[in-house]
């Protein structure tokens, strides 16, 4: 529990340093995106401190390429 609470702090406390200057500058677009990475970031890190199941991103990428490596395979022996 005191794990999340520090997460959670700490990840406000970057969105109270990085967000002001942007919203004063009118980035608005730079805002969003901002606080989108922090919030998948922090949905993350708490999911990690969980001991909830991560997927790998090479997962998905090993199963977009398989087909093609196949093919290759095939193709290359013989």
């Amino acid at each position: 529990m005191w794990v999340i609470f520090g997460i959670v702090v700490t990840a406000a406390g970057f969105a109270l340093i990085e967000m002001r200057p942007l919203a004063k500058a009118g980035k608005i677009k730079e805002l969003w995106l901002f606080a989108l990475l922090l919030l998948a970031g922090t949905g993350l890190c708490i999911a990690v401190s969980l001991d909830a199941p991560v997927p790998n991103p090479l997962d998905l990428i090993y199963a977009l390429f398989r087909p093609s490596s196949r093919m290759l395979e095939l193709l290359l022996k013989e």
